[in-house]
């Protein structure tokens, strides 16, 4: 496996000079890194050149950074049933970098974009819905940025009163308390409550 990917990686280098930043060969994967403005012309190679033919898509996910300028990755996974390879591809983006919809290159990747958007805010250009798919319609913010609050910044409930639903600001009800993440087994340094009756008969 590792060869054809070794080899996958040399031949990708000569067909796409210029196109591909870099190739990494890591787990058993193979992870190209393109720039936004190369994305489709990638991708169509991959589908249609007949050493590869990856021309089934598996996810399009995200992941943040939020140290870097170009806080987020937008990972493409793409399939070769008859290669029987795998190949991701990888692309930079900020808050306001438009990255390139591949829903012409594949139709199946319509949905996983629109994920990416809704859960992490990255943009498309040239999808045909980009909309939330997840969160409700007046959400605020994207939930799985990592600068994005564990509570959430409104609360849902439905009103029986009003009979309808109503968004209203978290509001935490007791304080957070300190855990012990102690295995049950080693015990505590402190008396539970109820223990000391244990321990005296």
């Amino acid at each position: 496996m590792s060869q054809s990917l070794n080899e996958l990686s040399t031949y990708l280098g000569e067909k796409l000079i210029g196109r591909v930043n870099n190739a990494v060969l890591a787990y058993g994967e193979l992870t190209v890194s393109v720039e936004a403005g190369d994305l489709i012309e990638v991708a169509t190679f991959l589908r249609d050149d007949q050493r590869c033919q990856f021309i089934s898509i598996i996810d399009v996910c995200g992941a943040d950074y939020p140290s870097r300028a170009r806080r987020f990755d937008v990972v493409y996974h793409l399939l070769s049933p008859k290669q029987n390879l795998r190949i991701r591809i990888k692309v930079q983006a900020d808050e306001e970098t438009m990255v390139p919809s591949l829903t012409a290159v594949y139709p199946g990747a319509d949905w996983f974009e629109r994920e990416t958007y809704d859960l992490y805010g990255v943009l498309f250009s040239g999808h045909p819905d980009l909309r939330r798919i997840l969160t409700d319609y007046g959400f605020e913010g994207h939930p799985l940025r990592k600068d994005f609050p564990l509570t959430g910044f409104v609360e849902v409930r439905y009103d029986d009163e009003a009979k309808r639903v109503i968004y209203e600001p978290v509001e935490l009800k007791q304080e957070f308390r300190n855990f012990d993440f102690l295995s049950p087994w080693e015990g505590t340094d402190y008396v539970l409550p109820g223990d000391e009756k244990a321990k005296t008969n």
